[in-house]
This record gives C-alpha cells, sequence and structure tokens, in this order.
C-alpha cells in the first residue's frame, strides 16, 4: 500500500471515496472487487478519527434489543461471522459477562441474549452460560459478588478497529486501488461526466487534481461539510455528534479475565476489556457542540462517570483518576433525530445521493462491510451498469489462519517473545507476522520490533510518528510505559528512511509527547 500522488494527480477513476476510515476503506474494497478503478483520498491519516477511537467490539449491540432495533441487531450479529471468516485475527472470540444482582435480574438477560443469539445464527458451542457465586469465584474473583451473585457469559467478538481499517485498505489496494492519505479535498465541480475534486497535498503543500465518475462522501463527522458543498446540505443537521471516551488503567489494578459488561447510572452500558498491559473502560455517549475534531477532548467528568460503575462492580480496585494511565475518544456520527439523547439514537446509517455524491453517514463498525454494499447500489445506479462482487467475504491481509491459537505457538516458537507479545503481534498482523518480522528481528521492547515500523513505513503508508506510534502499533493507549521507548527508536527509523534533517526529526517526537501529554490533560481540568 504505497501513496504515489504521481498516478493520482490529474488521472481518471471510476470511483473516488473521500474518508480513510473503515466506511471509506469497506466502500474502496467493494469497488476494487467490483471491478471499478478507485482512488481513497484521506486528509489525515486512515483511521486518524472514529475507527481508531471505538471501544474495539465487534457485535450486534445487544442493547438495541431494547431500542427495538431488531433488524439492526440481526443485520450486524450475523455480519460478525462474516467478518471472522474474512479476518480471523482481527475478529476475535472472546467471552463477555454481565453480572445480575438477582435470579430475576439474570432471567431478564437471558431472555435477551438467547434471542440476540438467534438473531445471530449463533453455534451450540458459542451459546450462553449461566454462571453462580461459585463460577464467579473461579472466573472473576475481583468482581462484587456480594452485589452481583449471578452473571451470564455469551459470546462476542473483539477487533483492532485501527488495524482493521488498514487490512480492509490493502485489500483494496492489491485488487488495485490507489489510497492516498494527507491528500484533502478543498472542492469539487461536477458536470454531466463527472467530478473533478481539488486537493491539497499536506505533507508538500501542493494542489493536485482528480477527477472520477462517482465521489462516495464517507468522511464521517464531516460528510456534512463535503455534502454542502455540492448543494446536498439541509437546513436541518442530518448528524448528531456523539463522543465515546474510554480510558485505562493499569492490567495489574483491574485484571479481568474476560471482556465485563457494566451498567453505568444512567443505565448504559459500559465495558471493561484487557489488552496488552492495561484494562480500558468505556464508553460515553455524549452530546458534541461545535465543529468536529480528530483529537475530541477528555473532560474530567468523562473519566468520573466511567470509574463509578468500576467503584461498584469491583470495589476492592479502589480506582481513582490518578490510575488512569491512557484516555481515547471519537465523535459518533449519528443520524439526528431531534428530541433524543445520544443514547436513544439509532446507529443505522443513511445513504442519499446530490448528482454524483453518494454521501454515507451512520452505522456501525461491524456493518461496514454491509454498508458498503447498500453505497455500492447507489454507484451503480449513477453509472448505469452493475457493480457485482464474486468473492465478497475474500481473506483480508493476515487473515489466511484461523487457528488463532496455533498461530500464537508458532509466533512464541519462532520469536523470544512470551505469551502476551505473542498476542499482541497475532492480533496486529495475523498470518503476515512472519513477513513483518523476518527471521532475526530486532527488539525495541520485550514485545515491540524495528521491523514493525519499517513494515509500517513501508507496507502501510506510515508518513509521521503520529501514524505509527499510535495507529500503527498502538502503543500509547495498551503499553503506555513504553510509549517513549518506541518513539524515540520509531523517530530514529523514520528519519532515516524519509531523510529527516534532525530539527525535523525532533519536532516530530515533540509533537508526539505533547499527544501523550493532552491524552492526559483531564488532570488538569479544574
Amino acid at each position: 500500500m504505497k501513496r504515489n500522488l504521481n498516478e493520482v494527480a490529474d488521472a481518471s477513476f471510476d470511483i473516488a471515496v473521500v474518508g480513510g476510515g473503515i466506511t471509506g476503506a469497506g466502500v474502496a474494497r467493494h469497488a476494487t472487487l467490483a471491478g471499478l478503478k478507485t482512488v481513497v483520498l484521506e486528509a489525515s491519516d486512515f483511521a486518524a478519527g472514529t475507527s481508531s477511537r471505538s471501544t474495539k467490539l465487534i457485535h450486534g449491540g445487544l442493547r438495541y434489543l431494547a431500542m427495538g432495533d431488531v433488524a439492526l441487531v440481526r443485520e450486524t450479529a450475523l455480519e460478525r461471522k462474516r467478518l471472522f471468516e474474512m479476518a480471523p485475527h482481527l475478529t476475535e472470540p472472546q467471552w463477555m459477562v454481565v453480572p445480575a444482582r438477582s435470579r430475576l435480574e439474570l432471567a431478564k438477560f437471558r431472555i435477551g441474549i438467547s434471542l440476540y443469539e438467534r438473531l445471530g445464527a449463533v453455534g451450540r458451542a458459542d451459546r450462553h452460560i449461566n454462571w453462580s457465586q461459585q463460577d464467579l469465584i473461579a472466573e472473576e474473583p475481583l468482581l462484587n459478588r456480594q452485589a452481583f451473585p449471578f452473571a451470564c457469559r455469551y459470546r462476542e467478538y473483539l477487533t483492532d478497529d485501527a488495524r482493521l481499517v488498514m487490512a480492509t485498505l490493502r485489500g483494496a489496494a492489491l485488487q488495485g486501488a490507489q489510497v492516498c492519505n494527507r491528500l484533502a479535498v478543498t472542492g469539487f465541480e461536477q458536470d454531466a461526466d463527472g467530478v473533478r475534486l481539488t486537493c491539497r497535498d499536506t505533507i508538500g503543500n501542493a494542489p493536485v487534481s482528480v477527477r472520477a465518475k462517482v465521489v462516495v462522501n464517507a468522511t464521517g463527522p464531516w460528510v456534512e461539510q463535503l455534502a454542502a458543498g455540492s448543494g446536498g446540505g439541509s437546513e436541518i443537521p442530518r448528524l448528531h455528534l456523539s463522543k465515546g471516551v474510554h480510558i485505562g488503567v493499569p492490567r495489574d489494578r483491574l485484571p479481568v479475565r474476560n471482556m465485563v459488561m457494566l451498567t453505568a447510572d444512567d443505565r448504559r452500558p459500559v465495558f471493561a476489556i484487557a489488552r496488552g498491559n492495561v484494562t480500558y473502560i468505556g464508553t460515553t455517549d455524549t452530546s458534541e457542540e461545535g465543529e468536529p475534531t480528530l483529537w475530541p477532548a477528555v473532560k474530567r467528568a468523562d473519566v468520573e462517570y466511567l470509574l463509578k460503575p468500576i467503584q461498584r462492580y469491583f470495589p476492592e480496585a479502589k480506582l481513582d483518576q490518578s490510575d488512569v494511565v491512557s484516555t481515547w475518544a471519537g465523535l459518533r456520527p449519528l443520524i439526528n433525530q431531534p428530541g433524543k439523547a445520544p443514547k436513544e439514537m439509532s446507529r443505522k446509517e443513511e445513504v442519499w445521493r446530490t448528482g454524483r455524491l453518494v454521501t454515507i453517514a451512520g452505522g456501525k463498525l461491524t456493518g461496514f462491510r454491509k454498508m458498503a454494499e447498500q453505497v455500492m447500489v447507489e454507484v451503480a445506479q449513477i453509472l448505469d451498469k452493475p457493480v457485482d462482487v464474486e468473492q465478497p467475504l475474500l481473506t483480508l491481509p493476515g487473515g489466511e489462519q484461523s487457528d488463532l491459537g496455533g498461530l500464537m505457538h508458532q509466533i512464541a516458537a519462532r520469536y523470544p517473545v512470551d505469551a502476551q507479545a505473542s498476542r499482541r503481534l497475532m492480533r496486529l498482523y495475523g498470518s503476515e507476522v512472519f513477513d513483518v518480522l523476518g527471521e532475526k528481528p530486532t527488539p525495541i521492547t520485550k514485545a515491540v520490533f524495528a521491523e514493525e515500523i519499517v513494515w509500517a513505513v513501508t507496507q502501510e503508508c506510515a508518513l509521521s510518528l503520529e501514524d505509527v506510534v499510535y495507529r500503527r502499533l498502538r502503543i500509547p493507549w495498551f503499553r503506555p510505559e513504553e510509549t517513549e521507548t518506541v518513539a524515540v527508536a520509531a523517530a530514529d527509523l523514520l528519519a532515516a528512511h524519509f531523510n529527516w534533517s534532525a530539527q525535523q526529526r525532533d519536532c516530530e517526537l515533540g509533537a508526539l509527547r505533547s499527544r501523550v501529554s493532552s491524552d492526559l490533560s483531564f488532570r488538569l481540568d479544574a
């Protein structure tokens, strides 16, 4: 996957996808599989926004059953199995534990989960199991068993959202798509034959012109701004932006053994999930006013909201704000439903057309492939030709081996890493891990290798230190104590690869350190 502006500038494409998050990646993959000449234009980095800031779950959304959105739950619950077929390393089966205060509450959970499993065609081996207090002692010993003496365990899937975007885009690139990050669309003009997009290379600050027969607006929180340029805006906002915050605490302070679903004071679900050296907790669902931003602020109130259920479910952990070692926040581009709070709004996507511009908004990470299919229906009508795909579940790069346990054993046998490091490598790269690391990789830490940085730059279009450390290696959020060590090593490697001056290398490192500091700036709130 290479950023080649020479092959994009003044070229003509069947479809230009604006936005390099999971929605745009899914559309690009579908379009190339259908034989369309495709280009992806991303103003920042791939997955730089919401698509790297989720709870990392591939799930149907059990709580949406209570909202009556059965069709959405069925579609996304079924989609989990399809995504597992495409990328097993990025759709890892995990047990989700739902604690219950009483047998009556447990019975209510069982009814909802049973329906959820039927909608998702869950196999017998993956169906839910009820836990008694004795089971909880063995399986989740830190849980407050006096308040929650029962639990139900059911199957969900855990992903790495940014890596899923990267694999999907690389799958599109393997089929011939051109993919460009740091190439911002500044305007476009439609005519009878197509659309001319005016872009700006944000690295070289040079103008770039691209022509396409169809443009797909998959810019997430920014879709209304882009649509307005085509006359596709609306006096009533189509979107309502909702902020989702997550916090990470040291894993040894909250050593959950499964994914655990908690209930916040406002009855929203909050998840506690162990990954790397942290257990992360999320998410919030609050209205975000003003213009969208790539880095929504994490406030002290957000942190307090997420810690309150932890203090109730896991009082022995004695967690407070001083224990938070990482945070992230993303903006959900929900379809606006006036009069409803964000937590009550549907996660269903919406597609609309303005001339040759097709805009998609809303939706869930889990449903990105089906969302792409919806977009392509509109694209087919504009192009006036079929855009069928013979292999819609074609394996994504890294997904060739479905035996995840076996792959972890192979990694541990070949490289000097422990089980946790093997899991990290398996989840990031899947079966490509041996291509990434080679024969004798150079360790930066016990779990991170220099060859990963080289791979990020040469195979995954990483252009900045932030691209590598945050979105390719996932260090600040899941291995925060290693951030400085990895950042310095990565800065040196990137400087050599891109021929940076000493000043530019130090500038990149300073920007990364500032970004990491900003993640924890909630501590400065009054």
